[in-house]
């Protein structure tokens, strides 16, 4: 049943040039919110058409991906997820069509940095990644992604292609009241120590992955 929820309001708004992997740094803007329902420090940057300023910005349907923070992997190049590659990617792709990255504070799938860590030493003595989090007194998945409508509504996106294998962020969405148009998948990022994660997710997280059987 959709239950549309409260806009967020926009608190501030800066320029934030960011540099993509390869190449020179590309105009981004900054948005943080008041009013959000969890009460976590969540921004949203804009990028491609979007980035510009006032009448200068884009129209249409953006791009949007709604990435879950991961320090490990976002900020250290952990090969043990797919989290970092998937934040380079999404800035790519959202750069070239226009749209929003949401950079939500839900480290772990929503259990926090110390428990995430936690669960990496049960993963390490045979558990998947979901086992790890239920092993520990957590959900599967604890994310609550009505924060990141109440972001897009603030924002003005009613309406999105949200870039994602993830098909419960989509659904999350639709229940807030913010229409998904299209998923776009992201890529298939397989390291050489991830390949039982990925596994995990298509299998326990119904993501949208096919993973190679070999290799």
């Amino acid at each position: 049943m959709q239950q549309r929820v409260t806009a967020a309001t926009i608190r501030r708004e800066v320029r934030l040039p960011v540099r993509l992997s390869a190449g020179s740094p590309t105009p981004a803007r900054l948005f943080t919110f008041d009013g959000l329902c969890d009460g976590r420090e969540h921004v949203a940057i804009a990028l491609g058409d979007r980035a510009g300023d006032g009448a200068e910005r884009g129209a249409g349907v953006p791009l949007v991906r709604l990435h879950s923070e991961c320090l490990t992997g976002d900020v250290f190049g952990s090969e043990r997820c797919d989290c970092g590659p998937q934040l380079q990617e999404a800035v790519a792709q959202i750069c070239e069509v226009g749209g929003f990255l949401v950079y939500l504070r839900q480290e772990g799938r929503g259990i926090g940095l110390y428990n995430k860590v936690d669960a990496y030493a049960l993963q390490e003595a045979g558990l998947d990644t979901y086992e790890a989090n239920l092993a520990l007194g957590f959900g599967e998945d604890e994310r609550d992604y009505t924060v990141a409508a109440q972001i897009l509504l603030g924002l003005g996106v009613e309406r999105l292609d949200l870039l994602s294998n993830n098909p419960d962020k989509a659904a999350q969405l639709e229940a807030a009241g913010v229409r998904v148009d299209r998923r776009v998948p992201t890529g298939l990022h397989v390291s050489s120590v991830n390949r039982g994660y990925l596994a995990a997710k298509a299998d326990r997280g119904r993501h949208r992955l096919l993973l190679p059987r070999n290799g």
